[in-house]
């Protein structure tokens, strides 16, 4: 398989440069893959800011990240439990998509544009139907910013009707944040994409054969979580909702996380995919961990806020009984307990 790329530069005397995946042009063969860049030239003014080093080329297709399929016909790329950085490319979050007859729906793209590259990868070597939908569960980073590689595809962004806004708050933060984390040239043609499809409360998206229940949920991981149940499988993607092995990161509200938990647990599901961790829990089993620590978190936050502690000393204390459970644990413990005790104080 060959595909079309574009060497991409942060400037003509800058030697940071990239190969960026120009998507559509698939093929066989070199020769149609350059027959598809003759009838229809890529329009890479949308690289705002950056440099062309000569002419878009093909050349044989690129690494694919790997997935597992977790039902048929619904695919899992499992990022690795860290934190963003050059060694692993900023590969750190749970990805997928689901093929249907008439298209690919996929779902959170991680934190770069080549990490979104290799999920379309991984798509094509599996089918050459159209992606019509990219599905962000969330806000933060280490999802959404592959999602350009799918946008420029021509696939409906779809997100939380917070998200948008959430997104336009943040952006310039997290691409200046994640730059640095990775580094510059592996961050190359990276952007956030606008909303085209904003969900409210919970909505069908028909594939054809198969459909997707989208839900919106009210602050709880962030203020933007969303949910994609995909009805012929009874799996559903979480996203941040739900974490495995990775320690939780409260960026929302703990009392709607808690809330939002039960309601999940309540579910009819045969699993789940969590946004950090294994590709596939059971379910409702595998919510206990992340049920245990949220309770853990606000029960200690109650205590140390009665005992009359000072944030700083508490966040010391709160929740340590769950070290040795969690991955990252002290990146982002503390963080939820500051988060915790701010939101419980007021209680």
């Amino acid at each position: 398989m060959f595909e079309a790329v574009v060497t991409l530069c942060l400037s003509l005397a800058d030697d940071l440069c990239r190969d960026v995946l120009l998507p559509g042009y698939e093929a066989p063969s070199a020769a149609a893959c350059s027959e598809k860049l003759a009838d229809t030239a890529p329009d890479i003014a949308r690289f705002d800011g950056l440099t062309a080093k000569g002419d878009a080329t093909c050349l044989p297709a690129g690494a694919a990240l790997e997935v597992n399929e977790v039902a048929p016909g619904l695919f899992v790329h499992a990022g690795v439990v860290q934190e963003p950085d050059a060694a692993n490319g900023g590969d750190v979050a749970n990805l997928g998509f689901v093929i249907s007859s008439t298209g690919v729906a996929v779902i959170d793209t991680g934190s770069t544009r080549a990490v979104g590259e290799g999920l379309w990868r991984a798509i094509r070597a599996r089918t050459d139907l159209p992606v019509t939908h990219v599905i962000l569960t969330h806000m933060h980073p280490d999802h959404v910013l592959g999602v350009s590689v799918f946008a420029d595809a021509g696939a409906e962004v779809v997100g939380h009707e917070a998200l948008p806004r959430a997104l336009a708050d943040r952006r310039e933060n997290y691409l200046e944040s994640l730059e640095r984390l990775v580094g510059a040239g592996s961050f190359i043609g990276t952007d956030t994409r606008a909303v085209t499809l904003p969900v409210t409360g919970t909505v069908p998206l028909d594939l054809g054969d198969r459909v997707l229940e989208l839900t919106a949920w009210p602050p709880a991981h962030t203020g933007t979580d969303l949910t994609v149940l995909d009805r012929d499988s009874g799996v559903m993607f979480a996203g941040d909702l739900v974490f495995d092995r990775h320690t939780p990161a409260l960026d929302g509200s703990l009392l709607g996380w808690q809330g939002v938990m039960a309601r999940l647990t309540d579910l009819d599901l045969t699993g789940i995919v969590p946004g950090h961790g294994a590709a596939r829990l059971d379910w409702p089993e595998g919510a206990a961990p992340m049920v245990r620590y949220l309770d853990t978190l606000a029960r200690d936050t109650r205590a140390a806020i009665s005992a009359g502690q000072r944030l700083g000393d508490a966040i010391q204390v709160i929740a340590q009984g769950e070290r040795d459970a969690w991955e990252l644990f002290d990146a982002y413990n503390p963080r939820n307990a500051t988060v915790a005790f701010t939101e419980l104080e007021w209680e």
